[in-house]
Order: C-alpha cells, then structure tokens, then sequence
C-alpha cells in the first residue's frame, strides 16, 4: 500500500479523498493555484506545493507541475479526483514515465471511453445498445445542420471530450444547431483544450441514470447498482439519487451487465460510470463512460456501504477487489443535493464573493437517517470566478425514498449561507413538488416545472402559519432578553397587550397572541394553538425546534426592522409588531424600484466575451446581444423585446460586476 499520495484537484472532491487516505493512514499532498492558497484542501493535506496562476490552464491543468510536486514531496501516486486532469490519456501516460502510480484507470481505457466519439464506436462493438448519431468529428456548422436534418431534430450537440454539462447544447432546428455548434466548440475549447463535437438524437422526455462499475488489474469487474441524475439545468446534474425510482430488478441487471461488459471490453480496473439515457417506458442507450469518480458517487457509497475512493486506492496499489457481485446489496435510498454558487431567481447564474456566513447541517446518523456534507470550503472563504461554482453536496440515507427526501428538505433548511447567491431555495422548494416526490422525473423536469424560471415562492396556508408562529417566537424570545437588560422593558408578567402581535408576512397579515402553556409557550393564530420548543438564541443564523409537534428548521436573516424567514422553499420578510405599531406601519409609503427595463445589466460577474450589437442598431426580442462568460460557460444574453441600441458601455475582454450596464436601450 501507498505511504503517500498526491491529489491534483481541489475543493470537495481533493477534501473527500483527503479523509479517505488519513482513515487508511496514507499521507496526503495538496496542490494549489494562487486563487486556493488558503483553500480547505490545503489545510487539510499533511503536505501542499503551489503550482501556479489562479487560471486552471496554468496551474491545475499543467501536467509537467504535477508531476514535478510528486517529485518534490516523495508521492508515490496521484488521485486526480473528477475534472481537470482525470480524463487526459497523457497524464497518467507522463505518471508511468516517471515511476509514479495513477489512481484510475490505464490510459488505454481513458483513450477508448474519455473520448465521446471513440466511446459509442467501442459500445456498439460490445453490443451496448446506443443513441442513433453521428460518430465522426464535425468541421463546421454547415455540415453540423445536414447531419441534424438527416437524424431528425431535436438533436443534442456535444464536445467529445466534455463533460459537467460544458460543450452540450439541445437544439430544435438548423438554426439552433449552427448557433449551439459555435458555443458548442468554443467552451469545449476553452474547457478540455478539444473543440471537437458530435451530433447524436436527443431522446424526448428522457431520463438520466448512470450504472457505477468497478474492476481491478486481474480482470474482475462489478457494478454497484445505479444513481438516477435526470433532476437537471444546462445539462449539469442538479439532484441526484440512488437507486432510481425507474428501474425494476430486472432492467437494472441488464443494463448493469451491459455496462460491466463495455468495462471488460476496454480493460477497466478503477472506478468509473456508463451513462445510460432511458425512456420512460425503461427502454435505455449508452451515453458515454466516464473514467474517474463521479461528483455523486456518494449516493451509492450510502446504499452499498463502499467507500469508491478506497477501493480505487487499494486498485492501484494492486490489491485484487474485495467484493464479487453477488456481495453487492442496496440498501435503503440516498439523495443529493448540489449546493451552488448561483442565482436561481436569474436563471441560475454563478454568483462569486466572500462566504460571510457557511452553517452547514451538522453531520451525522440519527433514528435510521444520515447527513452527510461533502465541502471544500469554510466560513470566511471565498468562492473564486476561476472554477466550478459548487459549494458542497449535502447526502441524507434514510429506508425508504420518501423518508430521505424528508431528511433532504429538513437539512437543506438548516444549511445557512450568506455572502452570496446559492440555489438552497430552489433545491428546497424541489423538495416539495409533487412531481419530483412521485418520482415521475425527466432531464426536462427543471424546463416544464419552472417555465418562467424560478421565483422564490411566498408561503401559503400551514406554511405561512409555520413562518408566523416561528416569527413570533424569534420576537418573544428577543422581548424576553430585553427585560433581563438593565430594566428596558417591564417584567415576564405584563399585560395582556404586551403579548398581542401582528405578523407581516410581506403583506399578508398574521394576528398572534404568545400564550403562557406547561413548559414554554404557544402562538395562537386564527384560533389555532401553535406550541413552541426551541433553544434558539438570537445572533443564530437557523431556527429549529418544535412547532405543532413537528420539526421544523427556518432559516433567519435579519434585515432592518425585522427578519427574512425562509422554510421549505418559501421565503418572506417577516416584522413583528404590536397592534398600534401595526396600523402605524400601514401608513407608510412603499418604495419605487429604480427602472432598470431600458438596461441589459450583467447578470453575473464575467468576462465579456463578445458583443453582437452596435449603437443604433434594432434588435428583435430573442436577438443575441453579448456573450459573457463566466466559471467556464458561456452565457449568451439577448433582447427581451424589440428595441434600439442606445448605448454601448462595455466592451469584449471587460470584467464586469453583477448588475454592471451593458448597453442601454432608446
């Protein structure tokens, strides 16, 4: 066994092998860019070597500085973790030459399966049933729009050595194809150093599960059951669970043998993923192999109870698998959720800045139910605009499906960050719908669901008497301090009056009056008697405890005179007042939002990659604009309504801030 590895990666997944390598007693070695020099990975490692620039391309992407760390700390192999460097042929290829071990698989099997192109020539040949497609490389968008017009729209345009939803583009006619070719090949370029893309049929309503396979140097090979991914935005993975709510046993055996065949057909011995999409009518087509461990391999570590990072260790090192297939057993059902760095109510853009508040919920099993928290960053850390905009992947396991996507919402509420923009609201209300608790999925769930996009919902019925009830109690408990506070206010036993309160959610008014009950007390709303258990204290960014008997967590931000209250996907700005406080505030008149409906503002920071309009020229609704790019995508921002360029006032190559004007309009 190894004494020492390297990790050429960062963030989660760097931290996630980091903890399996210090439980096998193996020391760890970091690698870092200017922009990580304070990263949590490099805390954590026993050892960390700087490597370069922030830029990837220049420091986590330069296989010659790998292998010169190696070198320098005495590591015997590498874990490339997923992205960057896993899938280059030439990096465990430059490894080998300098006597220095990979953790995956040969090059041989990264060359047959990294390659998209290559990997559905070598799926045909093992008898894998595949997507109808072009196979070949596409020169340009002319030639892109012929083959789609022959296979029949809608098609999917696709880097062949993409992945993480970078270099994928759906297109639903010529045009759509040759636009989505340009981008296409652009963030492939840009991401993989490959601008090469495929066209292959785009299945319609269809479903995203993927089968986990291991194998080892002696030729064995077993797959661990699947993980269904369809829960998804841009292409990029959202939710995912294990197993799927799809499969039956026996379809799950067939595409599981399937996928160990491919394994064996290129030599496979690590841990890798054969993508399947699949009908609803459990009808399924390799997508692509990918060859490294997937971001949401800990779905299927929490229902078979294999640590994959551990096993892809004891692989390398030679060791032969410690599990045949008739020992692999699913048990229970995990779900997980991907905490971004991004804007759900601006078309999930990335946001960037400082984590001025990072509260995950605490880790750990209880009554059957586990939380656990993969992360790479801390409180006080910073979410840079040079990587990939994941902040953590929150897992619960729980017996059944139902039981773990309970646990997945109760967690979510209780996972308090601020400083930025995160998607925690929209994963919170998707824990509510009813569409996604059936089960009833498909990759076009995020599209029909959310057609206008996504706005953080107002809370209604039971849940507004939750937030109200729980408004209530911050205000009494903060009420209760002030008493004990050089005398501010008059003692626990005050009038009636002092207990009557109104509850503005928003503008929906909530009349509550706290009621003294047997070991605490009770909000009373429309008659309704709310009991209420918390040790909350002020200054806590999530309130959680008892209210009707149920377990609740809301999170509290506070803003001037009074809280934001956020629970189960709804949000509200919550004050509390007193009755005469409450018609005074009545009084009072709204503020104007400034008109911004002339500007094309920037919805992210990004770099301005090209801009497509000139002054005075006319747009139509739906025209491109400008193209900003921003953590690796390329976001293409276009008119909402007809109109006349006004005003130019940036220019390609800008570094633009949210909500920086682009252009104005007359």
């Amino acid at each position: 066994m190894f004494s020492k590895i390297l990790i050429a990666n960062r963030g989660e997944i760097a931290c996630r092998v980091i903890k399996t390598a210090r439980r096998m007693g193996i020391k760890t070695v970091a690698v870092y860019s200017d922009a990580d020099r304070d990263a949590l990975h490099v805390e954590m490692a026993d050892e960390a070597v700087h490597i370069g620039p922030a830029a990837a391309a220049e420091s986590y992407l330069v296989i010659d500085k790998i292998v010169e760390a190696c070198k320098a700390t005495g590591a015997e192999a590498v874990h490339p973790g997923y992205g960057f460097l896993s899938e280059r042929e030439a990096f465990p290829k430059a490894l080998e030459a300098a006597g220095i071990v990979f953790i995956g698989p040969t090059p041989h099997a990264i060359a047959a399966m990294g390659d998209k192109i290559e990997s559905k020539k070598a799926a045909a040949a093992a008898k894998v049933s595949t997507v109808p497609g072009y196979l070949g490389v596409i020169e340009g968008p002319e030639q892109a729009v012929t083959i789609a017009d022959k296979i029949g729209y809608p098609v999917m345009i696709k880097a062949s050595a993409g992945g993480g939803g970078k270099g994928m583009r759906i297109a639903y006619s010529a045009d759509e194809v040759a636009e989505g070719f340009a981008r296409a090949k652009s963030e492939a370029a840009s991401s993989f150093g490959d601008d090469r893309v495929f066209v292959e049929k785009f299945i319609t309503d269809p479903r995203h599960i993927e089968i986990q396979v291991l194998g080892d140097k002696h030729g064995n090979v077993i797959y661990l059951g699947e993980r269904e991914c369809s829960i998804q935005r841009r292409n990029q993975k959202v939710i995912e669970e294990a197993p799927s709510p799809l499969l039956d046993e026996a379809t799950r055996k067939l595409m599981g043998e399937q996928a160990v065949a491919l394994a064996k057909a290129v030599g496979y011995d690590s841990a890798g993923t054969v993508e399947f999409v699949a009908g609803q009518d459990k009808s399924f087509y390799f997508l692509e192999m990918n060859t490294r461990l997937q971001v949401e391999h800990p779905v299927t570590e929490m229902i078979t109870g294999v640590d994959l990072v551990e096993e892809m260790i004891r692989v390398a090192a030679g060791e032969t698998l410690r599990l045949k297939q008739s020992d692999v057993t699913l048990r229970g059902w995990a779900v997980e959720s991907r905490i971004y760095a991004e804007d759900p109510v601006r078309n999930f853009l990335p946001s960037t800045g400082r984590l001025v508040t990072y509260r995950p919920p605490q880790e750990g099993e209880e009554h059957g139910v586990t939380v656990r928290n993969d992360t790479g960053v801390y409180e006080g850390g910073e979410i840079s605009i040079y990587y990939d905009p994941m902040i953590a992947k929150l897992v619960t396991h729980a017996p059944t499906r139902e039981e773990a996507i309970t646990a997945q919402a109760t967690a979510l509420d209780a996972f308090a960050i601020e400083g930025i923009r995160h998607n925690i609201p929209f994963l919170s209300a998707l824990m509510q719908h009813p569409r996604w608790q059936s089960g009833q999925l498909s990759t076009g769930f995020i599209a029909e669901e959310f057609p206008g996009g996504f706005q953080v919902p107002t809370p209604e019925g039971e849940a507004a008497h939750v937030l109200a009830a729980v408004g209530s109690a911050i205000d009494h408990v903060q009420n209760e301090r002030k008493r004990h506070i050089s005398g501010q206010m008059r003692p626990h036993a005050a009038v009636k009056f002092d207990r009557e309160r109104v509850v503005m959610l928003g503008r929906d008014r909530h009349e509550v009056t706290i009621e003294d009950i047997e070991g605490g007390f009770a909000v009373n709303i429309s008659g309704e008697a709310w009991p209420i258990v918390s040790s909350w204290h002020p200054g806590q960014p999530v309130w959680t405890g008892q209210v009707g008997g149920k377990t609740v967590a809301v999170q509290v931000r506070p803003i001037l005179n009074g809280m934001i209250l956020s629970h189960a996907g709804a949000s509200a700005e919550a004050r509390v007042y007193t009755r005469r406080e409450a018609a005074l505030a009545a009084l009072m008149p709204e503020k104007v939002e400034a008109d911004t409906s002339k500007k094309l503002l920037c919805p992210m920071p990004g770099l301005v990659k090209a801009i497509s309009v000139k002054p005075g020229q006319e747009v139509k609704a739906g025209e491109a604009l400008c193209i900003v790019e921003a953590m690796k995508m390329e976001n293409v921002l276009r008119a909402e309504r007809d109109g006349t360029v006004a005003k130019i006032y940036a220019k390609e190559g800008d570094s633009l801030a949210v909500d920086a004007t682009i252009m104005e309009f007359a």
